[in-house]
C-alpha cells in the first residue's frame, strides 16, 4: 500500500488557471473520491496525479518517491477510464495480460496475474471472449481486471461508471467498494455523482473552480458542511436554501427573518461567526428534516404539494409554500422539498408541514457556514438516477 501527496499543485492552460494550489495528502490504503461540478478540476488533478498532464508547479509523490517529471509508466499507477479503452479484436485475457506483455513478463507470470484477476472479478468463464460479447458491466470489469494485473501502487479511476445505466452503476459501486476492501491499494476516484462519493469514498474531496472546498469522511461533510456550496452539493435531494436577514442578536442565537417562515432563533452559532444585525444570511434545512406532523416545538409553515415521488421506502414531495422561496432548487423552480416515509397528501391539496431549529443550517453572505446542528441524521440512501 501506497501513500500519495500532492504540495501547492499548480495547473494553467495559458490565461486559464485549472487548478490553484491544491495540497493533499492520501494515506496508503485510502479510497478517496473527488467530486465537484463540471469543470472543476477534479479530472484534470487525476490526470496530473497519472502524468497524463504536466504540472504548472508543485510536486506529486506516490510511495515516498517525486514523480513530479516522471512519465506515467513509470508511476507505479493504474487508471481506469470512463470509455473501456479496450482492444476490440483481442479477448478478456490478451486485454487484461497486455500491460504486463509489453513490460515483457514472462507467459506464465501472465496468465497468474490474469487468473487471480478474473476470480477477483467473477469473469473466468469471459477470459477467452471478445469485448463486443460482453456487456457494459463486463467490459468495466475486464477494464477493472487489466490494472488489476499490474499490481499498481495506486488505481486511478475516471468516472468510470459514467458509461453504465442506473442499475449496472449501482452494481459496479457495490463491485470496485468490494475489490478495495479485498486489495488494501490506495485508490483515488473521480466522479460528478455525489451519490458515488457518499457510498463508497473513505474520504472525500469536494472541489469547485480548481480549489478543494472541503476534504473529509462523508458524513462529516454532509453533516458539517464548510460552505454553501459543499452544503448544496452533498445530499440527494439537495439541501433546501431561502434568502434572510439577521433581525437581532443576543446570548440565545441570531434572530432570523425570513419571508414567508415565522421568526426563527438560530441558537447553535459557531464562535467567529461575523454577524450582524441587519445582515443578508441564508437558511438551509435538509429536506429529511421537514416534517408533515409538525410537534408542539416545530417552526410551522404551510404549503400546497406540487408533486409527490413514491419511491417505496419514502417519498419525495415538492411543496409550493406561499411567499416562502427556496434557492437554487434541484427542479429548477422554488419548490420545497420533504422526503419523509409519511403517506403523501394528495397533489393540489394544502397541508401543514414543519422542522426543528435544531437542525437548521446558517450561511454568511461569502458562503461560510456559521451554524449547523449538532447531531444530523444519517443521509437518505436515495439515488434520483436509480
Amino acid at each position: 500500500m501506497s501513500n500519495v501527496k500532492l504540495t501547492s499543485v499548480e495547473k494553467h492552460y495559458g490565461s486559464f488557471h485549472a487548478l490553484k494550489d491544491i495540497s493533499l495528502e492520501i494515506a496508503p490504503g485510502e479510497f478517496v473520491v473527488m467530486v465537484g461540478p463540471s469543470g472543476c478540476g477534479k479530472s484534470t488533478l487525476l490526470k496530473a496525479i497519472a502524468g497524463l498532464e504536466e504540472v504548472s508547479s508543485g510536486s506529486i509523490e506516490i510511495a515516498g518517491r517525486d514523480v513530479t517529471r516522471e512519465e506515467p509508466g513509470e508511476r507505479g499507477i493504474a487508471m481506469v477510464f470512463q470509455s473501456y479503452a479496450l482492444y476490440p479484436h483481442m479477448t478478456v485475457r490478451g486485454n487484461m495480460g497486455f500491460g504486463l506483455k509489453i513490460m515483457k513478463r514472462p507467459a506464465d507470470e501472465i496468465e497468474a496475474a490474469v487468473t487471480r484477476a478474473a476470480d477477483i472479478l467473477r469473469i473466468t468463464e469471459h477470459l477467452d471472449k471478445k469485448p463486443a460479447q460482453l456487456s457494459g458491466g463486463q467490459r468495466q470489469r475486464v477494464a477493472i481486471g487489466r490494472a488489476i494485473t499490474r499490481q499498481p501502487h495506486v488505481f486511478l479511476f475516471d468516472e468510470p461508471l459514467s458509461n453504465l445505466d442506473a442499475a449496472l452503476r449501482t452494481q459496479m459501486r457495490v463491485e470496485i467498494a468490494t475489490l478495495h476492501k479485498q486489495l488494501g491499494t490506495t485508490m483515488i476516484y473521480v466522479t460528478h455523482d455525489q451519490v458515488e462519493a457518499m457510498t463508497m469514498a473513505d474520504r472525500i474531496v469536494v472541489l469547485r473552480a480548481g480549489v478543494i472546498e472541503q476534504a473529509g469522511a462523508p458524513l462529516e461533510l454532509y453533516r458539517n458542511p464548510v460552505n454553501h456550496f459543499v452544503a448544496s452539493f452533498l445530499g440527494a435531494p439537495r439541501m433546501n436554501f431561502a434568502e434572510g436577514r439577521v433581525a437581532a442578536l443576543g446570548p440565545g442565537g441570531a434572530v432570523i427573518d425570513i419571508p414567508g417562515m415565522p421568526q426563527l432563533t438560530v441558537t447553535e452559532l459557531i464562535p467567529d461567526h461575523g454577524l450582524e444585525a441587519g445582515m443578508p444570511v441564508t437558511f438551509g434545512i435538509r429536506p429529511e428534516h421537514l416534517s408533515l406532523v409538525p410537534g408542539s416545538e416545530m417552526i410551522r409553515l404551510s404549503g400546497t404539494l406540487r408533486l409527490s415521488e413514491e419511491l417505496g421506502r419514502e417519498n419525495v414531495l415538492y411543496v409550493d409554500a406561499g411567499d416562502l422561496r427556496a434557492t437554487g432548487s434541484d427542479t429548477g423552480t422554488d419548490s420545497i422539498t420533504l422526503v419523509t416515509g409519511e403517506r403523501a397528501p394528495p397533489e393540489g391539496s394544502s397541508f401543514a408541514f414543519g422542522f426543528e431549529p435544531r437542525n437548521a443550517y446558517l450561511f454568511r453572505p461569502d458562503g461560510k457556514t456559521v451554524s449547523a446542528p449538532r447531531s444530523v441524521e444519517t443521509p437518505p440512501s436515495s439515488d434520483p438516477e436509480a
